[in-house]
């Protein structure tokens, strides 16, 4: 039943130093929490955002300091003379305190952004320029000149900046409402007027952001001779009252919050003319319950649009004619249990069609269609899942995508053909891979790394042959993780069988030092669209896991069905039965535990966030006599307090199937409790909001149930912050080795 199907991935490709026994085992205390989240951080310092320019010339990505992995300044590696240079340093711009809006805040929470300087930027069309927002203004930096300009100098915080496609223009949200600035003049135009209150322009609504990984609420047409937006109302929105608390003050927070059953925003979808300031509507249709997942021009002449269905069980590609105010629905995908939306939509500029991602053969594969709707041909097949579109050079015929055809454990890098349909691999196998194409397609950047080796950037052509190094952060006796290696861990992978049969790929690390019968830590999120068992460095908590199994712990963890990159058939699973499928998957991952000679089965912790909290919380309380301890940070603990388009898409509409939701819930088992429980939440957390977990704590002590408890003031749901962070994990930590250590 049990098969390992790789042991030691990435072990052979580690520095490992000669060291004698003793000083190998002294090393085991050395590496230490505070260590694994100092600056400059034990893995080195990975860039962020990397891009080529659009002209081909150059490379930019974001640094953190030297002195503050959480301050960031761009730079550039510039190819023709293969060196590096630091482009701008945030704090010659602007320092201090950034006070951020409560927008801006919201936005880089749904984009899990942190840190302060530059954190983000964006090229023009051609390479010339660079735009970039630093506390809440614009910056615009001329390549040709090398002079920076600061575009907008105001006491609001603009949001969303952007250029338009010829880069004479930059547009951004202010108050609610679409503002466009001629680059040369400098002179601002307001696009939308009338937004304030309940009405919002141009902005993404909070399901759209969280759920939808939409953004944005604009777009820009290729010739800039119109601009399409959103007009979002949020009156039928809930208002739901919350409290964010903070060391020294607390702030009672009046937010839209739509809850699972209850009413979205209306959504309206606008084209307007910026020569004549002429606005049409595209018509949506009569049903106003309805999502606006993707909008994107196939040209000038032409928009297209997502509409998605409440249910999340239809969803259609549909253009409008600018010329005619026609519209059709090129494509129409439809569901038993839920679709996934995609970002892998592509017009061909060279001819009428246009490439799309579907699952409908129960893998999600990319598909050839002209403009008129009718599919040409399938380009990608069989049990595996592409991930997403990279590039698509057009003139050889090729699309460069991410996929999973050789291993769900590891990214890679393949082109196919759109004649002949041949694919072929670009990347090494045993790496795990993130890349970054050129606009001509022609080189790319790739981020890549193993379970026990940091990422490292390089540059490459278009066929995988190596360029330079970007970043190559290599494992010599320089690197900050090289005193470690005496005696660092590799990870053993393999495969157990879940009680259909089905394949679920595993974990584990063992202990540095092997005696007797040692205590368990299972960590896992559980949930769908994410994936814990990979060959990837796993940053600071994969750390982590390497500190604790050099304090004495196995550490495992186990896909369960419903999470992702296995097909849609391995997903399906937890459709209306939340908490049920997961949590027996993560079982069977425990019985194979017991199998092992070295594991103490009286002594098996569990740990999970978000998603992973509730399995922390469902583990504990379905299989009360498994766990001896757990800890569940920022919990959902009743599917009716999140919001509508995520639990609707799994759970369906609780008005409607109200015993599912039920069933769903942590309460009806909560009094199972017997093992040791900690939770943790962040105070201001306006995504699984801290009322998860009052009810809860409520609940426990109404029942004379003990637990522990550890909240963060002011913090949101990722519980940021280098020494809040330090502090979270000790307290998991001594949490574990309280309750599970002789």
């Amino acid at each position: 039943m049990y098969q390992h199907i790789l042991a030691g991935i990435a072990l052979a490709s580690l520095l490992v130093l000669p060291q004698p026994k003793t000083q190998a085992e002294e090393l085991v205390s050395n590496l230490t929490i505070e260590r694994i989240f100092s600056a400059p951080a034990l893995a080195g310092a990975a860039p962020r955002q990397v891009k080529l320019s659009p002209d081909g010339q150059r490379v930019t990505y974001i640094q953190a300091k030297a002195t503050d992995n959480n301050r960031f300044d761009l730079w550039e590696y510039h190819i023709a003379s293969a060196t590096n240079r630091l482009l701008f340093d945030a704090d010659d711009l602007h320092t201090g305190d950034e006070s951020l809006s409560d927008e801006e805040k919201a936005r880089r929470e749904r984009m899990r952004l942190s840190g302060s300087g530059i954190v983000s930027y964006v090229w023009n069309h051609d390479g010339s320029a660079l735009l970039f927002p630093l506390a809440g203004d614009a910056y615009f930096y001329d390549l040709t000149s090398k002079q920076v300009k600061r575009l907008l100098d105001t006491p609001e915080f603009e949001t969303d900046l952007k250029f338009s496609p010829l880069g004479t223009h930059i547009s951004y949200i202010r108050h609610q409402n679409l503002y466009i600035m001629d680059i040369a003049s400098g002179k601002e135009r307001a696009i939308t007027k009338t937004g304030g209150g309940h009405i919002k322009f141009g902005m993404a609504e909070f399901v759209a952001q969280e759920e939808m990984s939409r953004l944005t609420g604009y777009w820009w047409a290729p010739d800039e001779a119109h601009i399409a937006f959103t007009r979002i109302d949020e009156r039928p929105v809930d208002v739901i009252t919350r409290s964010e608390i903070y060391a020294d003050s607390i702030k009672m927070i009046e937010q839209k919050y739509p809850k699972a059953g209850t009413d979205n925003v209306l959504v309206e979808l606008y084209v307007q003319a910026l020569a004549t300031d002429k606005r049409e509507p595209v018509d949506l249709g009569a049903e106003t319950d309805i999502y606006l997942p993707r909008v994107n021009w196939a040209n000038a002449q032409r928009l297209t649009y997502q509409w998605q269905s409440r249910d999340q069980k239809s969803l259609e590609l549909r253009a409008y004619d600018l010329p005619t105010k026609t519209q059709t629905v090129l494509v129409k995908e439809q569901a038993k249990t839920w679709i996934n939306l995609h970002n892998d939509l592509r017009f061909l500029k060279n001819s009428e069609q246009l490439i799309w991602a579907s699952e409908r053969d129960g893998f999600k594969h990319l598909y050839l269609y002209n403009n008129d709707g009718s599919l040409v041909k399938q380009l990608t097949s069989g049990d595996w899942v592409v991930t997403g579109i990279d590039a698509i050079d057009e003139k050889a015929g090729v699309v460069y995508f991410s996929g999973r055809k050789d291993t769900p454990l590891e990214s890679h890098l393949y082109q196919v053909s759109l004649t002949q349909g041949d694919i072929t691999r670009l990347t090494p196998k045993g790496q795990f891979n993130h890349i970054a194409f050129s606009a001509d397609a022609s080189l790319f950047a790739n981020t890549f790394s193993t379970i026990n080796t940091p990422p490292q950037t390089g540059l490459y052509r278009a066929d995988g042959s190596f360029v330079t190094w970007l970043a190559e952060n290599a494992l010599d006796q320089h690197h900050p993780l090289s005193q470690y290696y005496g005696n660092w861990i590799a990870p053993e992978f393999g495969t157990i069988k879940a009680e259909d049969g089905t394949d679920l790929y595993y974990r584990l690390y063992k202990p540095a030092n092997m005696s007797g019968k040692h205590p368990v830590i299972v960590y896992h999120y559980g949930g769908p669209i994410a994936q814990v068992v990979t060959n990837r460095w796993g940053g600071d908590r994969g750390l982590m896991f390497q500190y604790w199994a050099q304090q004495g712990y196995v550490v495992f963890s186990i896909d369960n069905r419903g999470s992702n990159y296995r097909g849609k058939a391995f997903e399906d699973p937890i459709y209306q039965a939340m908490g049920g499928v997961e949590v027996d998957d993560q079982l069977t991952g425990v019985k194979f535990l017991h199998t092992l000679p070295y594991v103490d089965k009286n002594r098996i912790g569990v740990y999970g966030h978000s998603y992973g909290g509730y399995m922390t919380l469902m583990s504990m309380f379905r299989n009360p006599d498994v766990y001896a301890a757990g800890v569940s940070g920022a919990p959902v603990t009743e599917w009716r307090l999140y919001d509508t388009h995520y639990t609707e898409r799994y759970m369906g509409d609780p008005r409607v199937v109200a015993d599912k939701y039920d069933a769903a819930s942590v309460f009806p088992y909560a009094t199972n409790l017997k093992g040791e429980l900690l939770i943790l939440h962040g105070m201001a957390d306006d995504n699984v909001l801290f009322t998860h977990a009052t009810k809860l704590y409520k609940h426990l002590q109404d029942n004379a149930v003990l637990f522990h408890a550890m909240d963060y003031p002011g913090k949101k749901h990722s519980i940021r912050g280098k020494n809040t962070r330090i502090h979270m994990f000790k307290t998991i930590t001594k949490h574990f080795d309280t309750h599970m250590k002789k």
